[in-house]
């Protein structure tokens, strides 16, 4: 079985929008910015041997707030710009009850069927607690990457970090770990 690394979309692949202390995603690719670093430090996973998918909730274009297309657009350009395998996207709101809007593990269980996939050597980066929980639901070790948004987060990730420089080498570390090698 193969073993992945599964991202949020904003926040993590790319810098949120901050607007009131919470994050938002980018209204457009123009005002897309990638995370610091990230083409290398996903090069980096992919070295490992790590298939890399993001997860990311898009609830604005149900809200209306956002065209479908702008985001499709958005991520085909991280898609053509990243070493992603693939970017999988839930457009409900949550009024929808839907399987795939985190904090439910809808997108991540699909994706591991798809790639075949051990959740349990796999590993899931959010900045919010729907990202942590939808990883811990799904039996992956979880890594929250705390901004200091103004909102409420009381699930307990496996590990905590301040960047996405450090949760990568987190990964790695724990990787070489497992596999027996030390530096």
């Amino acid at each position: 079985m193969n073993k992945a690394v599964f991202l949020d979309r904003d926040g993590v692949v790319n810098k949120a929008v901050i607007k009131n202390g919470k994050p938002i995603p980018p209204k457009n690719l123009q005002n897309l910015e990638l995370t610091e670093g990230v083409l290398a430090l996903l090069n980096s996973l992919k070295k490992e041997g790590f298939i890399l998918l993001v997860i990311t909730n898009q609830p604005d274009v149900a809200r209306k707030k956002i065209d479908k297309s702008v985001v499709e657009e958005i991520n085909k350009y991280l898609i053509d710009t990243l070493p992603i395998d693939e970017i999988k996207t839930c457009f409900h709101d949550d009024i929808d009850n839907c399987n795939c809007r985190k904090p439910l593990p809808g997108l991540i269980y699909e994706a591991a069927q798809t790639y075949n996939i051990d959740l349990k050597t796999s590993y899931f980066i959010g900045d919010r607690w729907k990202d942590i929980s939808a990883g811990y639901s799904a039996n992956c070790k979880t890594i929250f990457i705390d901004y200091g948004y103004d909102e409420v987060n009381d699930i307990k990730a496996d590990f905590t970090t301040f960047n996405l420089k450090d949760a990568i080498n987190i990964i790695i570390e724990d990787k070489r770990e497992k596999d027996g090698i030390f530096r």
